[in-house]
């Protein structure tokens, strides 16, 4: 089947499936998919089930973590593809705030694509490493609407490769 025939959402998380099969094995292992991704926002969802839950039926903190880290990253992933520069990045620090326990299916919003494109346009121009803070939010939609069960930053760092 061609991929020009593939949804954008089904292509994009065979992709994220592929990243964590071959590079990311945790990711993989917790199954996390795409509910949107443009060029501003990223939204992610980790399922709660027997691979993401504690002693205590909640999402185990590291599951939150990865949440975070990958609601952030495939947005970067998606902005620095979109751009065709040639720009690795990272992740410098990581400071979260668990407000409440996230008891059911987790979603993690991203929505600093504006953020993101700065630090590589900047990267570009500078030819030097661009590091800045991106937030992600992560809800229980099924169980408490919007209201945050956890915030995260993440300090990103972009640069462009040489």
């Amino acid at each position: 089947m061609s991929s020009t025939l593939l949804p954008e959402r089904l292509k994009q998380n065979l992709l994220l499936r592929a990243f964590g099969f071959f590079k990311v094995p945790m990711l993989f292992w917790l199954r996390p998919s795409i509910v949107r991704l443009d060029e501003n926002t990223c939204v992610m969802k980790i399922p709660l089930n027997r691979r993401s839950k504690n002693h205590l039926n909640c999402m185990y903190f590291g599951a939150l973590a990865a949440g975070a880290d990958i609601a952030s990253g495939f947005l970067a992933f998606k902005i620095i593809h979109d751009s065709k520069e040639k720009i690795s990045f990272l992740f410098k620090d990581f400071k979260a705030d668990f407000k409440k326990r996230a008891e059911a299916d987790t979603y993690f919003i991203c929505n600093d694509g504006a953020a993101v494109r700065a630090m590589i346009d900047e990267a570009r121009l500078t030819k030097m490493r661009v590091n800045r803070s991106v937030k992600v939010i992560a809800t229980v939609p099924s169980k408490m609407g919007d209201e945050p069960v956890a915030e995260f930053e993440l300090t990103m760092s972009v640069k462009l490769k040489t």
